[in-house]
């Protein structure tokens, strides 16, 4: 037995065993009728390796673009869940890449970058030092009344506690990671937020340790890396000058975010973009525009400004003040 198996269910143990027991029977069986010099037993590939720790019987699909890879998997899943095998399935369209079809490319543009956005117009901020990880959690142009900003504040936390469990292992995030929550003046909510946070990093195999808020509203985690960090670059170079530039993909999420906040207070809303993003907004039917009109009740005006660089755009009300 492995130190790793300590605190492990013995029904957890079992299948491993009996998981290991199955290919050694495989392996014998192939080596009666192997020519020599063949392989009969290898270790397994990266795929099969991640199915092996994360697998489970929530698994609804498995799309995979190599039909390589393909034929290896499926076998593998023969091997671990003879009934799941058929969830399997060989990705064969030349139009669109599978990240494409399946959005994965703007899912990393978004959480890999220093600022990660989350629903209702909240976002962290992730800063990294020589020693530790800062996240900082922001509730955006937000309602601030003394009535509602201690249920606002619950509300971003728990949001953004979901989404720093998430964050930590999808970046492998190790060492002291400092949280700076909104402040929260009820003792209640503050337990509420902690035992949230612990609920949502439970499945995370990564040992880790999460101590209660300090008077002023940070929590500390300490977390075991296994594998060094996962730093993916979110910036792309800007065509108008020297340096770089926030992914484009994301303009119209940050455009849908502020359109979200900004017309629960102004009841007439114009939206200043470059041509580009305004041809963008309103092309095809639905259109951008379109469901904007279908979700908040309101026309949103958009005006093409040729002087705007490609990611720039305000929104001014019906007075033409710009809105903050």
């Amino acid at each position: 037995m492995r130190t790793v198996a300590e605190g492990r269910k013995v029904a957890e143990l079992d299948k491993d065993i009996q998981l290991l027991l199955e290919r050694w029977v495989s392996m014998c069986k192939k080596l009666q009728n192997a020519h020599h010099p063949s392989k009969v037993l290898g270790e397994l590939n990266k795929a099969s390796s991640m199915l092996r720790d994360i697998f489970n019987d929530t698994f609804t699909s498995i799309h995979i673009d190599d039909e390589e890879l393909y034929i290896q998997t499926k076998d593998y899943v023969q091997e671990i869940a003879p009934d799941k095998v058929s969830i399997v399935k060989h990705y064969q369209s030349k139009d669109l890449p599978l990240f494409e079809k399946y959005h994965i490319e703007r899912q990393i543009k978004t959480s890999f970058g220093k600022t990660v956005s989350m629903s209702k117009g909240a976002y962290l901020i992730i800063e990294h030092t020589e020693a530790l990880h800062v996240i900082d959690v922001n509730s955006g142009n937000r309602s601030n009344k003394a009535l509602s900003q201690e249920n606002t504040a619950l509300e971003v936390n728990m949001i953004a506690a979901a989404e720093i469990a998430r964050q930590l292992r999808l970046r492998d995030m190790g060492g002291i990671i400092v949280v700076d929550f909104i402040d929260m003046q009820n003792a209640e909510n503050r337990k509420q937020l902690y035992d949230f946070l612990r609920e949502e990093m439970s499945d995370d195999k990564a040992k880790h340790k999460i101590l209660p808020p300090s008077k002023f509203g940070l929590i500390q985690i300490t977390r075991q890396r296994v594998r060094p960090e996962v730093n993916i670059k979110t910036r792309e170079e800007d065509p108008n000058e020297n340096g770089e530039i926030e992914a484009p993909i994301l303009i119209i999420d940050k455009i849908t975010a502020d359109l979200e906040r900004i017309i629960k207070v102004h009841k007439k809303v114009v939206l200043n973009a470059h041509p580009f993003v305004a041809a963008y907004l309103e092309k095809g039917f639905p259109s951008i525009r379109s469901k904007w009109f279908f979700e908040h009740k309101k026309w949103v005006k958009i005006i093409p400004r040729d002087a705007y660089t490609y990611l720039e755009y305000h929104f001014f009300d019906k007075q033409g003040n710009q809105i903050k």
